[in-house]
């Protein structure tokens, strides 16, 4: 299901996708670990959801503590 309003994280790893949410939820942004949707890959994890309105954010956390993802999509 996607939802325009939506975007997801990608990680590599499960604990990269848990050290996200964590960082996040500190920073009181919303966020949520969900299953990576089929549209955007064919592998098995998680990822971190969270709002589009939020992007800036996580992109500047996500820069300050270094933490490696595959990218940043669109739900």
């Amino acid at each position: 299901m996607s939802d325009p309003n939506q975007s997801v994280v990608l990680v590599y790893s499960t604990s990269h996708a848990i050290r996200i949410e964590r960082l996040l939820k500190a920073d009181q942004t919303p966020c949520k670990l969900i299953p990576v949707p089929r549209h955007l890959s064919s592998d098995c994890g998680i990822c971190v959801r969270f709002a589009n309105e939020d992007r800036s954010t996580v992109e500047l956390l996500l820069e300050q503590t270094g933490i490696e993802v595959e990218g940043i999509k669109p739900m």
